[in-house]
C-alpha cells in the first residue's frame, strides 16, 4: 500500500475517531465530559500507531518501538486528562463559542473542535507512519536511539509537569497562587515543552529511515500548536486575567525552554 492510501486511511480513521467523540459528548450532554475532545486526541495517536503497524511492512522492531512509545504517552495523557477534569465544569475555552453558537453549539463545536482537532491529528501523526512504512535500514541506529532519548526527556517533563500541577492545585491553601517551584520554577509550561520534545523524538525515528524527513511537519504541527494556538499563547492570556501576579511570574521564568529563572 502506497503513502498517499495510508495517509488517506489514516484521515478517514481519524475522522470515525473524533465523530466518536462528539457522539459522546451529545450523549452526555456535557460539552467538557473529561475533556472529550482532548481524551480522544491522546487516543488517536494510539490507534494510528498500532493501525500504521497493522497496514505496513517496515522493519518490525522499529514499528514495536513506535508503537510501544506512543500508548505509553497516549496512556498517560488521557488518564491525566480525565483525573485533572473529573468534577470540573465546562472547559473555559468553549464558553466564547457556546455563546456565540446559541442553539447550534453541538454542531459548531462538532466541525470547530472535533473535526478540526482530528484533522490536526491526522497532519501530527506522520511520523508514526513514516517510521514504520519504510523497511530498512533493518537495524535500530543512532537516530532511532537519539530519538528515544529525546522522547524521554519529552515524557519526563510532562509528566512531571503535569503531576506538579494536579497536586497544586488540589491544595486549598493554593488557590489563586501561581506554581512557581519544581520544574515550573524553570519554565512556564514543562509539560508543553515535553509534548514537543516526545514528537521531535518520535520524529528522529521516522529520520532513521530512507525517507523519513518527509514527516517532518508532524512535529511543527504540534509545535506551532503548543506555543501558538491552544497551548502557551491561550493560557497565558487567560492566567494574567485571572491572576496579577502571573505577570511577574512571565517576568521571571522562561516561557518554554528550560532555564535558570532570572532574580525578581
Amino acid at each position: 500500500m502506497s503513502i498517499p492510501a495510508l495517509v488517506g486511511i489514516s484521515f478517514l480513521m481519524v475522522w470515525g475517531h473524533m465523530t466518536l467523540a462528539w457522539l459522546v459528548s451529545l450523549v452526555k450532554r456535557d460539552a467538557s465530559v473529561a475533556r472529550v475532545a482532548d481524551v480522544f486526541w491522546a487516543l488517536g495517536f494510539v490507534v494510528l500507531a498500532w493501525a500504521m503497524f497493522s497496514f505496513t511492512d517496515g522493519y518490525a522492531p522499529r514499528k514495536y518501538l513506535v508503537g510501544i512509545l506512543t500508548t505509553i504517552w497516549g496512556l498517560r495523557l488521557a488518564g491525566h486528562i480525565v483525573l485533572r477534569a473529573w468534577g470540573q465544569g465546562e472547559d473555559y475555552r468553549y464558553q466564547p463559542m457556546r455563546d456565540a453558537s446559541g442553539p447550534r453549539f453541538w454542531w459548531t463545536r462538532y466541525f470547530k473542535v472535533f473535526l478540526l482537532q482530528g484533522f490536526l491529528l491526522g497532519l501530527a501523526s506522520a511520523p508514526l507512519l513514516a517510521a514504520q512504512f519504510y523497511g530498512t535500514p533493518a537495524r535500530l541506529t543512532p537516530l532511532d536511539i537519539a530519538g528515544v532519548v529525546v522522547w524521554g526527556v519529552g515524557f519526563f517533563f510532562e509528566a512531571l509537569g503535569d503531576w506538579q500541577l494536579y497536586v497544586f492545585k488540589r491544595d486549598p491553601a493554593n488557590k489563586g497562587e501561581v506554581l512557581d517551584r519544581g520544574l515550573w520554577a524553570y519554565t512556564r509550561h514543562p509539560n508543553y515543552f515535553g509534548e514537543t520534545l516526545i514528537w521531535w523524538g518520535i520524529f528522529l525515528i521516522a529520520l532513521a529511515t530512507p525517507y523519513g524527513y518527509w514527516s517532518v511537519y508532524g512535529p511543527i504541527v504540534i509545535t506551532v500548536l503548543l506555543l501558538r494556538v491552544s497551548g502557551v499563547t491561550l493560557l497565558e492570556q487567560h492566567q494574567v486575567q485571572r491572576k496579577p501576579q502571573y505577570a511577574e511570574y512571565i517576568r521571571t521564568t522562561s516561557a518554554f525552554v528550560p532555564w535558570f529563572p532570572r532574580k525578581a
